[in-house]
């Protein structure tokens, strides 16, 4: 308490039981617009929300649907640069939330976490940090000794967000890491497993299936500049204690998907493996595999020949671009995908070990149709399965049920709640005990 009275948002006792159901939304991309319309249908913990983004006409435009379909949730708007900690202060000490929900970009996770230490409010992403500038002097040096010391070479990692525990146990706050799907879902469908199927977890193939058409030549899914830098990069699994790194789609296997059917799969690097290693006891491998077609893989290959992956800035016409970022201008907006996409996603994990002595497998995973998406929220479903997880987090995180201070993955935390509201707010899923394994 001492430490939210000194802070610059500082609030009585009663203030904080007053509003605990008052979220602040930073962003208002494809999937922040899933995850505001979630809170809206979420009515029994969320009475009030503030949708902030750079571009505040878009923040406005769907605070005008919402309040056209009848939501019972008081919405207000507002313009934030999420790269300034001193303007995201000012927000939040203007509108009071309890919890902030960063479903901006990753760049902006560690702005938005000084911010919430320093207002004394609870924080929820959905992402790990990785830096905009990946050429910055001084973060290189900090990136070299971790890739020396772990043996993965990805420009994301949690240890710049893990770094933050301390502070915000000495705050009182909670800041929840990960709530989407792939980080997020998976990893409550670790826990969920350890908890109810096993004794002992030895080994996680996590799955991510895109079954979905969109009918474009080339066009990505989420953020442009963020998938394509992961999809592009090392791939990389944890085995028997320590970091395997793979050469970019070395690693290619075929599963057959229900309800998708069969689809070639590639080995990458993600960033639940990373907290999944430490928090998983006994657990010996974790592969993380996405699908993709060869027409995606073939046009970004011949992007990345011609520098047009590069994060690296060049002079063109006498001004300064990121090559990337242009590109992210050139391609179909995600957001934009829905009406289009047809097909489903298949997402989830098959976990082999022991119960009572004797090993067994399961595969717990959701399918999720893009048109039924698009029908109910007007997004296509790989937003979708990042939106409702995004509120799920923020809710169980406003309403008390998942408070802890310090910062934390979900896998740490009871994982009953959270798969209760998958399955009320439009995620169901499956529990196969019979799966086929992915060699």
């Amino acid at each position: 308490i001492a430490s939210l009275c000194a802070s610059c948002c500082s609030r009585s006792i009663t203030e904080e039981v007053m509003i605990m159901a008052k979220v602040l939304i930073i962003g208002c991309g494809g999937v922040a617009s899933v995850a505001i319309q979630k809170c809206c249908q979420n009515s029994e913990v969320f009475d009030e929300l503030c949708i902030a983004s750079r571009t505040v006409s878009k923040c406005d435009a769907l605070k005008d649907k919402l309040e056209k379909n009848g939501t019972g949730v008081k919405i207000t708007t507002a313009k934030v640069n999420a790269d300034d900690v001193e303007d995201l202060k000012k927000l939040i000490s203007e509108y009071k939330p309890a919890t902030v929900l960063n479903v901006a970009l990753p760049y902006q996770d560690l702005t938005i976490m000084e911010a919430c230490l320093s207002c004394g409010v609870n924080y929820v992403d959905t992402a790990n940090y990785e830096p905009e500038n990946t050429d910055d002097p001084e973060w290189r040096k900090v990136y070299e000794k971790r890739c020396k010391e772990l043996g993965f070479t990805a420009y994301f990692d949690y240890s710049t967000q893990w770094a933050y525990k301390k502070k915000f146990e000495e705050a009182g706050l909670t800041a929840l890491l990960g709530s989407g799907f792939d980080p997020g879902v998976t990893s409550v469908f670790s826990a969920y497993a350890l908890k109810h199927y096993f004794d002992t977890i030895e080994y996680i193939d996590i799955l991510d299936c895109n079954g979905g058409d969109h009918g474009y030549p080339f066009a990505t899914n989420f953020n442009p500049e963020i998938n394509l830098r992961e999809v592009s990069a090392n791939g990389s699994y944890f085995e028997d204690g320590h970091w395997v790194e793979t050469k970019p789609m070395e690693i290619k296997r075929e599963y057959d998907f229900p309800c998708v059917g069969k689809k070639d799969m590639y080995l990458l690097h993600h960033e639940e493996i990373e907290s999944l290693a430490k928090n998983i006891p006994g657990i010996k491998r974790i592969r993380f595999f996405m699908t993709f077609g060869q027409s995606y893989l073939t046009h970004m290959k011949c992007l990345e020949n011609v520098g047009m992956l590069s994060t690296s800035p060049i002079m063109f016409e006498g001004r300064e671009i990121v090559p990337i970022q242009f590109l992210k201008a050139l391609l179909p907006d995600p957001a934009s995908l829905g009406p289009r996409t047809v097909g489903k996603t298949n997402i989830g994990c098959i976990f082999t070990g022991t119960k009572d002595g004797k090993q067994k497998t399961i595969y717990i995973y959701n399918v999720c149709d893009h048109q039924e998406c698009y029908k109910e929220l007007g997004s296509q479903a790989i937003s979708y399965t990042t939106g409702v997880p995004a509120m799920i987090g923020a809710s169980l995180v406003a309403d008390g049920t998942w408070k802890r201070p310090g910062v934390w993955n979900l896998e740490e935390f009871d994982p009953d709640p959270f798969m209760d509201r998958l399955n009320k707010f439009g995620l169901p899923w499956v529990v196969d005990e019979n799966p086929a394994t992915v060699e």
